[in-house]
């Protein structure tokens, strides 16, 4: 690993708790109209549908939109399947942000700190600029660039948004270790010749799915924390 230069962070649930954060954000928005509903569902049910809208972005099907339009698009699928159809444009648009106001998990400021003393930070994430550098202002995410789809004009795990987020930082592959918790990311930033760093987020689709295991790939590194991930860089 003494090549590495750079880490590339995948954010929505590597970094941040994106169901709690979006929960929070519906309840508080939504429990004052008079809407009662098991708010972490509401959020894992609004995740769920991003996944196919990005897929025809990656399959052609569509332009290449901001991850900002596909969130509010999904939204409003999550909002009709409720009945919910009494927000106004302004209050559409502050739900939709919600994504950019997500709390990191409680070991990443101090692991983030520790390995910016040694190494570049980088996003690779799906997230658009605004949504990236509005959560990090909040959160107090101490980044050294902002990169992934809005970038690339390309969603992960397009090959150009690994491709070119190397190349925008002037380094080769393997240089850059791609830090995720999810196998499928890792998988293809290895494809692209990354090192790989698996953090294990077993709460990140929430307590009930708090057992599940480790995958089966073998990655360069695989620790249960960005504290962790620190003391295997010696950062």
């Amino acid at each position: 690993m003494t090549e590495i230069k750079a880490l590339m962070f995948d954010v929505f649930g590597t970094v941040v708790d994106w169901r709690s954060g979006v929960a929070r954000e519906a309840e508080t928005m939504l429990a004052p109209k008079g809407y009662a509903m098991d708010w972490p569902t509401f959020a894992s049910a609004w995740r769920k549908l991003y996944v196919p809208a990005m897929a025809d972005v990656i399959q052609g099907r569509r332009p290449f939109v901001v991850l900002d339009q596909l969130h509010r698009e999904t939204l409003m699928q999550v909002l009709a399947e409720r009945g919910i159809a009494d927000l106004s444009e302004a209050e559409i648009y502050d739900l939709t942000r919600a994504w950019h106001r997500l709390d990191p998990w409680p070991d990443v400021i101090d692991g983030l700190t520790r390995l910016k003393a040694r190494y570049a930070l980088a996003t690779l994430s799906n997230g658009n600029i605004a949504l990236i550098v509005n959560m990090a202002k909040r959160a107090g995410l101490p980044w050294d660039v902002v990169l992934g789809s809005e970038f690339a004009r390309a969603f992960k795990p397009m090959n150009e948004a690994y491709d070119r987020a190397a190349r925008a930082l002037d380094l080769k592959p393997a240089e850059c270790l791609m830090v995720a918790a999810h196998a499928d990311d890792l998988r293809a930033a290895a494809g692209r010749g990354y090192k790989t760093a698996y953090v294990h987020r077993p709460m990140e689709f929430g307590p009930h799915h708090a057992d599940r295991g480790w995958p089966a790939d073998r990655f360069d590194i695989a620790v249960e924390n960005f504290s962790a991930l620190a003391d295997r860089l010696g950062a």
